[in-house]
């Protein structure tokens, strides 16, 4: 078998590059593993004789890296049925009745967790507090009782 081939099968970055490097020592070489890691996955979705779980798993990695893919149209949804993409929820709530006491509430907890995000913490025992802890800051703010423990 083609060890250019086999290389992209095992999902072998390190091995595809030494072969790349042997075959065409003339053309650019990747920069860093990282970029052949995403050159690797990028050549697996356009392959057509990549099976089809390595096609969908390579679409799956470069999505999830903020790489574009070249998957074909007709295979992303099989793709994303058999690698779906994990989303984080958070629930805000309040149960005040007006409106504008309503929406710094949210505003202040939302703002909260959006600055838990960029930084990277996505654990609930980190995001959690540092909502309810807004929330505690904008009550204050707006003058309002405190709640019952």
């Amino acid at each position: 078998m083609n060890p250019l081939r086999q290389a992209l099968l095992d999902g072998d970055a390190k091995a595809a590059c030494a072969v790349w490097r042997d075959l065409a020592p003339h053309l650019p070489q990747p920069p860093s593993d990282e970029a052949a890691t995403a050159t690797m996955h990028l050549a697996r979705t356009q392959m057509q004789t990549i099976p089809p779980r390595l096609r969908f798993y390579s679409h799956r990695w470069l999505t999830d890296h903020g790489y574009p893919s070249r998957l074909p149209d007709r295979l992303r949804a099989p793709a994303e049925r058999m690698y779906p993409r994990k989303v984080d929820v958070v629930g805000i709530s309040t149960t005040t009745k007006i409106p504008v006491v309503r929406a710094a509430l949210i505003g202040a907890m939302s703002d909260a967790v959006e600055d838990c995000y960029a930084n990277g913490d996505r654990d609930p025992l980190i995001v959690k507090p540092q909502m309810m802890a807004a929330r505690a800051r904008e009550r204050r703010g707006l003058m309002l009782p405190k709640e019952a423990a």
